[in-house]
This record gives structure tokens, C-alpha cells and sequence, in this order.
């Protein structure tokens, strides 16, 4: 464990650009093991080819809320349109056997004392926000192990938890004191929101007890190519340009 360096990635909803730049990012930052937050697809134009790269990493992956949304065939009739189209679309671009995994993605993981969620533990099936300390307070009561990662904002963030108190940080390279708890949001690889178009991970070094958040130009123009090729609404590509 402790000469591992993990790399977490979270949010990569169809972006096949910018998750070969990330994976290509860790090859040259020597990481050895994968933990994925979830939303494989949703948003963007190659779910297969997304799926298919996270499987081969034979990593923990949890369920994200597109991931649910695809694979469970719930009625979209109440989802905002772009969401509700993109959500139509992949699951005819998926095979029955896809779906099924997806589908059978759990909605939380512990693994080697890291805790994976998508959005958190208090109610994983929910898939509600955290953009504070204090929507993060009822998260950490169900937070058993001293570091968990998340992502559904698409925004990095850093919670941290000591003396009956939650600390919102922003994300930069930190070490991990001990005798804290953190909730850590790994960002978007695929569809940033923070007004940073640049993909986003974390890497995680156990014997050093640090995180470090990693920002990677990618291929936007191509990423965008691919999602108006697809016939699915301009707003999608146009957003990838702008961290929205």
C-alpha cells in the first residue's frame, strides 16, 4: 500500500479526449493503481469507448448518476432536455451487456481504506450536492474510513473534518495530517464546471499522505467535433470550451 500512487478519476461522462490525455498524464506520473468516482457516460459522444478504458484499468468504479439514469430505463419525461437526450442516445450506443454492468455498479466502495462515492455517504442513492462545509457535515457522519473521494459537482474540493468541525479548502496539493477525516472532490475529467476547461484528477500518494490535483490540456475542439457529429445539442460542445 504505502509505495502505491493511486489516481483518481471521476466524472469523464463520454470524453474519450480528454480521458486518453488523463490516462497518459498518470502513465508519466508512475501511478500504479485506478479509482474511479463514477459517471462513466452522459454528456459527451463515445460512452463505449469511455466504458471500454475504465474496464481494462480493472479498477473500483462506483455508480455515478448517468450511469444510474442509462441503465436503470427510468422515465426522463420530469430531466432537463439536453440531459434527457444524451441519456436516450447512449443507452442505444451501449450493449445489453454494458448496460449490466453499469447497472450492477455499487452506489459506494471501500478499497484499501479509501472510501469511493459519487456523490455522498449519507445518501449515495440520492446523488445530492456538496458545495460547502455544511451541506459536507451530514456526509462525514457516515464517513467511517479518515479519506473518502468524490466527484457530481465537477468542481475540485477539498472538506476536512477535526474536532467536531468541517473546513472547506480549496483544492491544491495537500498533506494529509493525521487524525483528520477528508472528503475530497477529484474533479471532472471529462466535463469541467469550475470555469476551467481543463481536465481534472487527483493523484494520491499513501506514503507521503498526499493529494495532488492535476489540471490537463486536452483536444477540446476534437471532444466537441465528436458530440455535434453525434447529432447531440450544441449547447454540450459549446460548454467544454468554457468550464461549464
Amino acid at each position: 500500500m504505502a509505495d502505491r500512487v493511486f489516481a483518481v478519476l471521476g466524472d469523464i461522462h463520454a470524453n474519450i479526449d480528454a480521458l486518453e490525455r488523463v490516462l497518459e498524464d498518470c502513465r508519466a506520473q508512475g501511478v500504479t493503481d485506478y479509482l474511479c468516482t463514477g459517471d462513466v457516460v452522459g454528456y459527451n459522444a463515445r460512452p463505449h469507448e469511455c466504458l471500454q478504458k475504465i474496464r481494462e484499468l480493472n479498477c473500483p468504479v462506483v455508480m455515478g448518476n448517468h450511469d444510474h439514469y442509462v441503465s436503470s430505463r427510468q422515465n426522463l419525461a420530469d430531466f432537463n432536455p439536453h440531459a434527457a437526450a444524451v441519456i436516450e442516445w447512449t443507452r442505444k450506443q451501449l450493449s445489453v451487456e454494458e448496460i449490466m454492468y453499469l447497472r450492477n455498479l455499487p452506489f459506494s466502495k471501500t478499497s484499501m481504506g479509501i472510501t469511493l462515492v459519487h456523490s455522498t455517504m449519507d445518501n449515495p442513492e440520492g446523488f445530492g450536492y456538496v458545495f460547502d462545509h455544511l451541506q459536507a457535515e451530514a456526509h462525514f457522519v457516515h464517513q467511517v474510513t479518515p479519506l473518502c473521494f468524490h466527484g457530481h459537482t465537477h468542481c475540485p474540493m477539498i472538506y476536512e473534518k477535526q474536532m467536531g468541525a468541517v473546513y472547506r479548502i480549496d483544492a491544491q496539493d495537500f498533506k494529509l495530517p493525521v487524525g483528520r477525516k477528508y472528503f475530497i472532490n477529484v474533479g471532472s475529467v471529462g466535463q469541467p464546471r469550475d470555469g476551467d476547461p481543463r481536465s481534472a484528477y487527483v493523484i494520491y500518494s499513501p506514503k507521503e499522505r498526499m493529494v495532488r490535483f492535476r489540471r490537463l490540456e486536452y483536444d477540446v475542439a476534437a471532444a466537441q467535433k465528436k458530440v455535434l457529429e453525434a447529432g447531440l445539442p450544441p449547447r454540450l460542445a459549446e460548454r467544454l470550451a468554457l468550464g461549464q
